[in-house]
């Protein structure tokens, strides 16, 4: 594969992520589609799973992060979604091995999302110390995070 033709499905996957950033999903998928299609990466399966998310389609979310892992088993991004899918979908335990991943993967950033999932995931199960570990190692990874922050300061009130 050339040079020219990896730079090309790149640019086509950042057109892909400002298509999904700016809400238009089929051109989104359109466009992750062919990018996959000339090179396929870890990143356009995620990122496609991230835009099927959006239209309420989690199996197929969830099929795609497990192409993206099948193709970089240290991308930690496709580990993470599973596990958020999972939990939207009710499934707190079966989330939790995927998440678990996300934090020992190689290759992720932002680090902090599968904590707080985790914390999402153990909040779920009434394990609440569990939960509090979490929200608060995402903090500490990113002390900024809204998210976690709330959720340890609504977790706390509910404990207390």
């Amino acid at each position: 594969m050339s040079q020219e033709t990896l730079a090309r499905a790149w640019e086509i996957l950042q057109d892909a992520y400002q298509a999904q950033m700016e809400g238009d999903y089929e051109r989104a998928v359109e466009l992750y589609e062919s990018s996959i299609a000339m090179h396929p990466t870890a990143e356009a399966h995620t990122f496609l799973g991230w835009t099927y998310h959006y239209q309420g389609k989690l199996d197929r979310a969830i099929a795609e992060c497990k192409r993206a892992i099948e193709i970089d088993p240290e991308f930690g991004n496709p580990y993470n979604d599973i596990g958020a899918y999972l939990i939207e979908l009710g499934q707190p335990d079966n989330a939790i091995p995927w998440l678990e991943r996300a934090t020992e993967a190689q290759r992720y950033e932002p680090r902090h999302f599968p904590h707080y999932n985790l914390g999402r995931a153990y909040l779920a199960k009434e394990m609440y110390a569990r939960a509090e570990a979490c929200f608060q190692k995402a903090l500490r990874i990113e002390p900024r995070y809204v998210l976690a922050r709330e959720a340890l300061d609504t977790l706390r009130r509910q404990v207390n």
